[in-house]
């Protein structure tokens, strides 16, 4: 049998369910007091294009694009199995967010926050859920991966904290090459943590957006790989105003929040993406 990176919730859970795959960062650590070593000119003419790229996207008032992504799941007998999902993300700070996600075996779902409610809408039972949280962009996704336990790859890339962030966490940084086969041309940048190793091609020119992110989970059995191409972006957005807002459909029931798991020490990689 083959076995999902995440178990498949019942009827009960529909709704954490859809956030499972929806939404998720997590908090800055402490900064290392230990100094990183000195990087040759090499390393920080890469290093810069990766923090431009962060600072570009901590500073967008609005944003929307389209992720395309796979992961392994390593199964018992060692084999590699790819599952994917494609989520369409807008957002605009400081306090919106919807989240659009159909995964590959047909599941849709859909999370929505208005700057007061999280609302989460699985399609495919016409259910809905709604816990209120009044806060910021950045507050909000933190809340949701350290209270509601959500999961979305690369999330931190969507808050102001990004660049501090990746500064902290990356060991290395190297050039690879100019690469032409992206819709324009980007810079291709590997990047290294204590616990992943990441590969981004970054499109040149005025808006630095990532166009392709593969990480590498190096310390897991069998290392396997995340991997996500970003397109169809949109930088500034502009959004009308029913774009974060939730209308139930008709017919949809309410159902209640489940209660919240306890936090737990999730290992993540620069960009927030978790295992």
């Amino acid at each position: 049998m083959i076995h999902k990176r995440t178990r498949r919730l019942a009827r009960p859970a529909a709704v954490l369910a859809v956030l499972t795959v929806a939404v998720a960062v997590v908090p800055a650590r402490a900064a290392d007091p230990t100094p990183a070593p000195e990087a040759s000119a090499q390393d920080r003419a890469a290093r810069v294009l990766l923090l431009g790229m962060a600072e570009f996207m901590a500073r967008a008032p609005a944003m929307s694009v389209t992720m395309r992504s796979g992961y392994d799941a390593i199964q018992a007998d060692g084999r590699r199995i790819e599952f994917g999902e494609r989520r369409r993300i807008h957002m605009q700070r400081p306090d919106k967010l919807r989240v659009d996600v159909e995964r590959s075996d047909g599941e849709r779902g859909t999370v929505v926050f208005d700057g007061r409610w999280i609302t989460a809408f699985k399609p495919a039972e016409n259910v809905y859920a709604r816990v209120e949280k009044p806060g910021t962009l950045d507050q909000v996704l933190v809340y949701m991966v350290r209270d509601l336990r959500a999961t979305l790859p690369l999330a931190r890339m969507f808050t102001t904290g990004f660049p501090v962030d990746l500064d902290k966490r990356v060991t290395s940084v190297a050039f690879v090459e100019e690469c032409s086969l992206f819709d324009v041309p980007t810079d291709h940048v590997a990047v290294s943590s204590a616990e992943v190793d990441l590969q981004l091609w970054i499109a040149k020119g005025p808006q630095p957006l990532p166009r392709r992110v593969v990480i590498t989970y190096k310390n897991d059995a069998g290392e396997p790989q995340f991997r996500a191409d970003l397109y169809d972006w949109s930088v500034p957005a502009k959004f009308d105003a029913a774009a974060f807002v939730f209308v139930p459909p008709a017919g949809a029931e309410q159902i209640m929040y489940l209660a919240p798991r306890p936090p737990v020490d999730v290992p993540t990689g620069p960009t927030g993406e978790q295992r």
